[in-house]
């Protein structure tokens, strides 16, 4: 039966005590590899089609989905976690914010390639493969100057242990059936509230959890009035799901009798 937007009360529960098994990292090297191996994956699949000189749409998405909600996020999270009451000097913060516009540029340089593909402005299969490996070797250049930064005579803690969002959380919420109980607490549900958000016209998302989201929804319709269905597949009492679909034109919901 589909709801529309018929809202149901909320669950006055709170969130979820955090999962300690989801933090895989403890220092920030650690943190960096993970980012770096996730990053490097992606590209390689950009790689193989644009080196055969085919566009790579859907793995260039794929690659700047990640690098726009994981690497940009740790940049912010670096920069309040990690260096904000640092002792550094000014030229020394300086440099490092420097480094981090340069790479938001960068990343900012692949969103404008795929926004203009098939346009008379597009880039070539092999320019963008240049640019990609230019933004990896960048990418590497910085992570590295982090962590030098970070390091006075021990290794630098992980963003994740000083409450940043774990990164691999990241592949839990690509999935069709996105499971709210693995990914506890506030973050989790930003987490899947940032997936809900990118969802292309007409894909569809099912939220599976042990009480009702009615909450995650009904904040994603405030969000954006109109743009999306909700239909209930499941309703407890020991476990809720729900679909999630991203409607093709907005619709302006009727109210109810």
């Amino acid at each position: 039966m589909n709801e529309g937007y018929r809202m149901n009360d909320a669950d006055s529960r709170g969130p979820s005590s955090p999962n300690n098994n989801a933090v895989a990292t403890s220092t920030l090297a650690e943190e960096h590899a993970l980012l770096a191996r996730e990053v490097n994956s992606r590209a390689q699949a950009v790689f193989v089609k644009a080196d055969k000189g085919a566009w790579p749409g859907s793995a260039l998405e794929e690659l700047i989905h990640y690098l726009q909600l994981e690497v940009l996020q740790q940049v912010v999270d670096e920069e309040w976690l990690l260096f904000r009451a640092a002792r550094h000097s000014t030229d020394e913060l300086a440099l490092l914010r420097r480094d981090h516009l340069e790479l938001r540029l960068a990343i900012d340089g692949l969103v404008q390639a795929a926004a203009t593909a098939g346009t008379p402005r597009a880039l070539l299969p092999e320019q963008l493969a240049t640019i990609t490996r230019d933004l990896i070797v960048q990418l590497e250049a910085h992570l590295a100057t982090e962590e030098a930064m970070a390091s006075i005579g021990a290794e630098a803690p992980a963003t994740v242990s000083l409450g940043a969002r774990p990164h691999e959380w990241y592949a839990l919420t690509q999935e069709p059936v996105v499971d709210l109980d693995r990914l506890p607490g506030e973050q989790g549900v930003d987490a899947v509230f940032d997936r809900l958000l990118r969802l292309d016209r007409l894909e569809q998302v099912d939220i599976r959890c042990g009480r009702d989201p009615s909450p995650l929804w009904q904040r994603l319709v405030a969000t954006d009035p109109g743009g999306y269905g909700i239909e209930y597949l499941e309703r407890g009492p020991s476990r809720w799901q729900v679909r999630i679909t991203r409607r093709s034109e907005h619709w302006t919901p009727q109210p109810y009798a």
